[in-house]
């Protein structure tokens, strides 16, 4: 192989491809990018078995090939590439020869042979929405995602369409987040569960992208296509909770506040929360504030006030005051509901602008 090609848009590439690659001792080829000329492009793949991800660059071809190259070292070599702008790639026997104006290195490479085959999907049901906005819907509700893998369907983001809607949601048992987004394009995708670490990884491969993307999905994978990247993730086999059933129907108390006065409170009361980091959230009818309270025994006591608009009953509960802290950055409005259903029932966090986004949070056991 031996091709030409802009120094910058192989290193955008590359700083992608390198986001997934595995890191299996057992399994070395992939720590690997497979280098692969099809036509005037030059195809960049990377796989962890879980995720995978093919970029195409346009490059002039002097000589087809292909080769497998180790992704931290060409990442590095090119991260550290200042002033050039061309650089030539070219293989000989098991060698990569990298070129540039003002530098040249070689970089030992593996057996094409063993990288994995990235799964094509061709005959899923289709969406398509703009990469900012599918951002934006992982990125509201995956810090409710359960880190642990004991339960995967928990694990994971819960991804299906409504009328011309997509709707991401993920819990953790003790709180969820749900996320609207309205889509360009709506064939009735089916639900998905893409794994945690799936779902994280594509926010880092599609951020800073500006393109639209082609959504495919099957029962058992899920493919994004967009700007010459296409990228595959397997999906959980199991069932998400019916979690409509757990939202409460009545509203007993509701609470507006400033959501940068709430962000403020819980900066302050995190300094003064225990290692459960509780927080107590008072509430009385009729008031024109609400006062939260945390307490540590080896650090002390605080109380603050905030200003509010109180409806309905007085109320007092505990709450994981990080639980709702999480939330807030993902609602666009300046003002924040809470509403309350009892002491022992759900609270339900809103921007009281914003209805595409809604957020459950369970009490805690004083």
């Amino acid at each position: 192989m031996k091709i030409d090609c802009v120094k910058e848009k192989l290193h955008i590439a590359v700083s992608k491809a390198e986001k997934i690659v595995g890191r299996n001792a057992n399994l070395p080829i992939l720590s690997c990018l497979l280098f692969e000329t099809k036509g005037n492009n030059l195809i960049i793949k990377s796989t962890n078995l879980d995720l995978g991800l093919e970029i195409s660059i346009p490059v002039k071809v002097e000589e087809e090939g292909k080769v497998a190259v180790p992704a931290t070292v060409i990442g590095s070599f090119l991260n550290n590439l200042t002033d050039d702008k061309n650089i030539t790639l070219e293989t000989k026997e098991n060698i990569l020869w990298v070129y540039t104006p003002n530098s040249e290195a070689n970089i030992k490479t593996f057996s094409t042979d063993d990288f994995p085959t990235i799964p094509v999907i061709d005959d899923g049901k289709i969406c398509k929405i703009h990469s900012k906005d599918f951002g934006n819907g992982i990125r509201s509700v995956i810090y409710s995602a359960s880190t642990s893998s004991v339960k995967p369907e928990l694990a994971s983001i819960y991804m299906y369409s409504m009328d011309e809607n997509l709707i991401f949601v993920a819990t953790d048992s003790f709180r969820l987040a749900e996320k609207t987004i309205k889509t360009k394009k709506n064939t009735g995708m089916p639900g998905v569960l893409i794994p945690f670490k799936n779902a994280s990884d594509i926010l880092k491969i599609i951020e800073n992208t500006d393109e639209e993307i082609e959504i495919n999905s099957t029962k058992n994978q899920i493919s994004l296509t967009f700007g010459g990247i296409y990228l595959v993730s397997r999906v959980i086999d199991g069932t998400f909770p019916d979690y409509k059933q757990i939202i409460p129907k009545e509203e007993k108390t509701k609470v507006t506040v400033l959501k940068q006065d709430l962000i403020n409170t819980l900066k302050i009361s995190s300094i003064f929360s225990d290692n459960f980091n509780q927080m107590n959230i008072s509430v009385q009818s009729g008031a024109k504030n609400i006062q939260v309270k945390t307490k540590n025994a080896n650090v002390g006591e605080n109380t603050n006030k905030i200003e509010a608009t109180v409806e309905g009953e007085g109320i007092e509960v505990n709450f994981n005051q990080r639980y709702i802290n999480d939330c807030l950055s993902s609602i666009a409005s300046d003002s924040v509901s809470l509403i309350f259903n009892g002491i022992n029932r759900a609270l339900i966090v809103r921007g009281t602008a914003d209805k595409t986004f809604m957020y459950l949070v369970m009490p805690m056991n004083r």
